[in-house]
């Protein structure tokens, strides 16, 4: 079935398209600026009620920006422009670490620093968003920053004895004993979740600068995640390390497991390393066959996480979600067989089913194993940020018009 065809069938194209503009941008462009003090509010609930002291994160105004260059690139529509220059002019603002470089992990909500420590996956965010947003309207000083990011990053946080990158460092670089992203995460050197998206920021670095350095760094990462992140006996991902590479958890993320699938295959292809590529894919082929065939319930949606013992986190999180129709669909287009189509067909379905609020709009933070929504969990947040849902609708919008 060709992608013109998949596009048609049952208007999957339309309605990717309508759930995006209509619903995911819609609903950041109409309740989430902050009027009073610039920018994006840092807090929103899920039935519309703002936290007005809720700090603003490195991560939700680096995803906010990623999102609407990325859109304003694919749909030339001014208001998605707005959105992404406010985003950058609060970045620039009120993230910028004047007098050591680099991005605070977060700012109050009158934008003064509250969280000064470089955390590196934040690093990465910055570099993946300004990059985009060069990518899509042309603006230097955004490129100039990405590569100064970039630079820094490798004189503070890459490992040369090791390899890879240190999770985090203090606001002047130096060593620090708070490692973690969040209280979910173990305290440790290295994460699988940094080093995915130093690869992703690369990545899309390098759409836009051709850099030799650059590449071989990139190139780098993808062999390191082949090397130690990747279980070559299971497919899954490891999620933390020691800074030997000493494996440090058993969990299983399957979110992280489909979505690691296909960034990696994007990352070998922007590389343009054909050998790397072809053990890209068969990787990935692997990863989808293994997340398939464990992670996804009879109804289409994807579990959080597993260990050795199986399912311990039956919720299904609105990201794993909007990574499966993307990491299954990569599989089909890899390999031509239907299940994974039918798979990312379900996952599609599942989304449109129970994870997208038809009352306040954008998605629900989760539902449950029997698929109520999580009305407690916030609709913005630190971690509550439009990238994966209108990122999923990106590539597929992409990819069944494209091929």
């Amino acid at each position: 079935m060709t992608t013109t065809e998949l596009a048609r069938t049952n208007n999957w194209l339309p309605r990717i398209e309508q759930e995006l503009k209509d619903n995911i941008l819609a609903f950041w462009i109409n309740h989430t600026i902050d009027e009073q003090r610039g920018g994006f509010i840092g807090e929103l609930s899920t039935d519309q009620i703002v936290n007005p002291s809720a700090d603003k994160s490195l991560v939700l105004n680096a995803r906010i920006l990623w999102t609407f260059a990325s859109a304003f690139r694919l749909f030339p529509d001014e208001r998605y422009l707005k959105m992404a220059e406010r985003a950058y002019a609060y970045l620039k603002a009120h993230f910028f670490d004047t007098q050591h470089g680099g991005l605070y992990w977060s700012v109050t909500a009158e934008g003064a620093p509250s969280e000064t420590k470089k955390q590196v996956y934040g690093q990465a965010f910055a570099i993946y968003a300004f990059a985009e947003y060069n990518r899509a309207t042309g603006h230097q000083e955004a490129l100039n920053e990405a590569i100064e990011l970039f630079r820094l990053l490798e004189q503070h946080s890459y490992d040369p004895a090791y390899g890879g990158y240190v999770e985090a460092l203090a606001r002047d670089w130096q060593e620090t004993d708070d490692l973690s992203l969040s209280g979910k995460d173990l305290n440790e050197k290295k994460s699988m979740n940094t080093h995915l998206h130093v690869m992703e920021g690369y990545t899309n670095l390098y759409r836009v600068w051709q850099d030799e350095a650059l590449h071989a760094k990139l190139k780098g990462i993808i062999e390191l995640t082949l090397a130690h992140i990747i279980d070559d006996r299971s497919a899954h991902f490891h999620l933390f390390f020691d800074e030997q590479w000493n494996v440090k958890s058993d969990h299983v993320s399957y979110g992280h497991d489909i979505e690691g699938s296909w960034l990696i295959v994007e990352a070998a292809e922007v590389l343009g390393d054909e050998e790397l590529l072809a053990r890209a894919k068969a990787i990935a082929i692997r990863m989808a066959d293994v997340t398939l065939n464990e992670g996804v319930d009879e109804d289409g949606g994807l579990w959080n996480e597993a260990d050795s013992s199986g399912i311990i986190d039956s919720h299904k999180d609105w990201w794993p979600q909007a990574e499966a129709v993307v990491g299954f669909f990569n599989a089909y287009q890899l390999t031509g067989e239907e299940r994974y189509l039918d798979a990312a067909r379900q996952s599609w379905s599942f989304i449109e089913e129970h994870l997208v609020d038809k009352t306040h709009g954008e998605w629900y933070w989760s539902v449950t194993h029997d698929r109520v929504p999580n009305l407690a969990g916030p609709k913005v947040s630190a971690w509550k940020c439009p990238y994966h849902n209108s990122r999923a609708c990106f590539e597929m919008i992409e990819r069944l018009q494209h091929g």
